[in-house]
């Protein structure tokens, strides 16, 4: 069996982690932006509507594809000690 000679830091307090020791948590964070559909008024004429989209484009045109999708989905791995995971669980907004 070989040795996984990656090195782990806690992402909170930096403390080295031991991989199969047990002292540490891997956790994965799924951020979905408003996953409501949007309202949309009746109300309004179409050309409003389609300059509205228009609108929306323009401020997009210089973003990346990534950074447009981190605007609405992101998903990241952290790994926390058993100490700094007990206090983050407990408030995770750190309040």
């Amino acid at each position: 069996m070989s040795k996984d000679t990656t090195l782990l830091f806690c992402d909170r307090c930096l403390t080295t982690l031991t991989p199969g020791s047990g002292d540490f948590f891997q956790v994965h964070i799924r951020a979905v932006a408003d996953p409501s559909p949007p309202e949309i008024v009746d109300s309004r004429p179409v050309e409003a509507i389609r300059q509205e989209i228009k609108s929306l484009l323009n401020q997009m045109e210089d973003l990346s594809a990534q950074e447009a999708m981190d605007q609405v989905y992101r998903r990241v791995t952290i790994h926390l000690c058993n100490s700094c995971f007990h206090d983050w669980i407990e408030q995770p907004a750190g309040r």
